[in-house]
Parts: C-alpha cells; sequence; structure tokens
C-alpha cells in the first residue's frame, strides 16, 4: 500500500525514506525527494527539503493511502508549484538583464564618443582665494 501511494510521487522524484520507532508506539518518517535519474531538470532547494512525519503507524498509513490527495501529495505538489513559479522567475530575470545588456551597449558606446579629448579645468570655486594662507584660512565675508 506504501508503494502503490507514492507511485504519483515516483513519477516526479526518487524518494528515499527513514523509519524512527518513537515513544507511545509512534513512528518517524522522512521522505527524502531526489532527482529522477536521466532528468535534465535539477529540483530546487524547497522541493528538496525532507519531509518528516510522526503519528502512529495506522495514521502514516492512512495518509499515505489518500495517495495525491493527502498531506503529503498536496505538499509535495506545492513545492513543484512553487519551484516551477522561481524557475520562471530566474528565467524573466536573466531574460531581462540580457536585455538591460543589450540596451546599455549603444549608451556606452555614444558616451565615449561624447567625452572630450582634452581635460576640462577645474572650476574657480574649488581654488582657494588669493589672499589665502596656510596659516589663516580664508574668509567668507
Amino acid at each position: 500500500m506504501l508503494i502503490t501511494s507514492l507511485l504519483p510521487l515516483l513519477s516526479h522524484y526518487s524518494l528515499g525514506f527513514d523509519l524512527v520507532a518513537g515513544p507511545d508506539d509512534t513512528v518517524t518518517l522522512t521522505i527524502m525527494p531526489r532527482k529522477v535519474a536521466g532528468v535534465a531538470q535539477n529540483l530546487e532547494t524547497g522541493e528538496a527539503r525532507p519531509i518528516s512525519i510522526t503519528a502512529s503507524a495506522a495514521e502514516i498509513d492512512a495518509e499515505l493511502g489518500r495517495g495525491a490527495d493527502g498531506a503529503l501529495g498536496q505538499l509535495m505538489a506545492s513545492r513543484k508549484t512553487l519551484a516551477d513559479q522561481i524557475a520562471e522567475q530566474r528565467q524573466a530575470a536573466e531574460l531581462a538583464r540580457t536585455a538591460a545588456a543589450q540596451a546599455a551597449k549603444p549608451n556606452t558606446a555614444a558616451a565615449k564618443q561624447a567625452v572630450p579629448a582634452t581635460p576640462v579645468k577645474a572650476s574657480a570655486a574649488n581654488n582657494p582665494p588669493a589672499d589665502a594662507t596656510a596659516e589663516e584660512p580664508a574668509s567668507l565675508w
């Protein structure tokens, strides 16, 4: 029953399991999603985080028996949706970055042509008055 209920998840992920017996007849099942062999797309960090369920064995069996409609199936579907959204955002950001770089190239060339060949003299406002000395600063009045 466990494998049958996880078949829909196995189409998207390779799954690793860890079972630990706890107090009061509880069991902790940790499911570790991994990349499916032969698939080019990498899992996002959030999508590959382990999922841990602690309950009685009967409760875990009942929840896993619900398959994609159960909490585990819904969580995996949510993670997949979020991973797809992240991938789309990264692709859009990369396209925007490329477009911005392409748009900046003509501006850079025009700016280089607009730069005068001779250096500009510093303005008189930056030079001290003629009567200023090192011992006594110039007066503003």
